[in-house]
This record gives structure tokens, sequence and C-alpha cells, in this order.
């Protein structure tokens, strides 16, 4: 069984230009500071998108009916 490390690159999809051929010449002309930036660009971009969601899950959260009835018990 091959073990995979944190760096491991994605296996490429047969015919799609960008991981057959992008990706590789990408890999070869960056160094690794080049790499790390991007990696943390993703990274905030989907905590971005995260923020969005669950500001959106806060306004659906509030307009939401309560459903029965509320009885006082003596």
């Amino acid at each position: 069984m091959e073990e995979k490390t944190a760096a491991a690159e994605p296996t490429p999809h047969a015919g799609c230009f960008f991981c057959t051929t992008a990706m590789p010449l990408m890999g070869r002309l960056w160094n690794e500071a080049t790499r790390h930036h991007f990696r943390n660009s993703r990274i905030e971009f989907l905590k971005g998108v995260r923020s969005l969601i669950d500001e959106r899950i806060a306004q659906l959260s509030k307009h939401e009916e309560h459903k029965g009835t509320h009885v006082t018990v003596e």
C-alpha cells in the first residue's frame, strides 16, 4: 500500500489540460514560498465562502417561524 504525504500531487485526469500540463509546469516554475502563498489564498477563499454560508444560515434562523403554541401551565 502506497503512503501519501501532505505535499502529494493530485492524480491527473486523462485529457485535462490543467491537470496534465498546466499544474506540472507551474510546479516546476513556482518556488516553495509561492506554493505556500497560493495554498493560503485557497484556504482564505474557502473561509470566506464559509462565512457567507454562516451569515445566511443566521438570517434564515432569525426569520424561522416557531411551530406549535405556547401553553402556560398552572
